[in-house]
């Protein structure tokens, strides 16, 4: 049963790509038609960000797919460009298309460097995001970005926000990770910081469950250590 278990999880990944690539960058298309704001942060070109700060544009515009220059700086991996947007007012707190804020897609890179200069500028870690209604932090569990984990968490990112898939990032780093070290490192990361580890999923599984059931022995000796059942 526990077999199967992992079976169709490990299907309904492989058939829910956006549960994988979560955020869409601006194609290379999108970036060549970019101009202003959009443009400068794409490129990370802060003089010219500055300038166009100075000239009052607005720092909040949207392109089609409803990005500000923000999730632009983001997706680029620009944190001087961050920085520069946050300061002239930049809202971190918007989403685009698909409900993520730059938070999030810096989460989902692994992009500490850009991660670190939004959250010291500001930008808030408990923001519910996606159409998963998940957060950064089940995000970045799913993936097994362990610094990316340690910075939400010291941030004050919610530990036992449960999604609409009713997983949270503790659950998450189990049925979507791999039980490799990344992954248990996450683990071990959220269960020291106080995660829950009774929440269960929707079928009424504990973590530790989860854990035994895929094989993934130093999670289950966390999770126990801890105290899980």
């Amino acid at each position: 049963m526990n077999r199967i278990l992992h079976i169709l999880t490990f299907a309904f990944v492989l058939l829910s790509p956006s549960l994988v690539t979560a955020q869409i960058p601006p194609t290379a298309a999108e970036a060549a038609r970019y101009t202003g704001l959009h443009a400068a942060a794409h490129k990370g070109e802060i003089a010219e960000l500055e300038r166009l700060i100075a000239a009052k544009k607005d720092v909040n515009a949207r392109d089609p797919y409803g990005r500000t220059p923000l999730h632009v700086a983001s997706h680029a991996r620009k944190p001087d460009a961050v920085r520069a947007l946050m300061r002239a007012g930049a809202n971190p707190a918007l989403l685009e298309r698909d409900r993520y804020d730059a938070v999030t897609i810096a989460a989902v890179a692994n992009d500490e460097d850009t991660l670190r200069v939004l959250l010291a500028e500001g930008a808030s870690a408990k923001l519910v995001t996606s159409r998963y209604d998940g957060t950064a932090l089940i995000a970045a569990a799913h993936l097994g970005h362990a610094g990316v984990v340690k910075q939400l968490i010291a941030a004050g990112a919610p530990l036992d926000h449960v999604n609409n898939l009713h997983w949270t990032a503790l659950i998450e780093s189990i049925v979507l990770g791999d039980g490799g070290p990344r992954h248990t490192e996450t683990l071990r990361l959220l269960v020291e910081a106080g995660a829950s580890t009774k929440i269960t999923d929707r079928s009424g599984n504990t973590p530790l469950r989860l854990a035994k059931g895929r094989g993934y022995r130093t999670m289950v000796e966390i999770l126990e250590n801890a105290g899980a059942k």
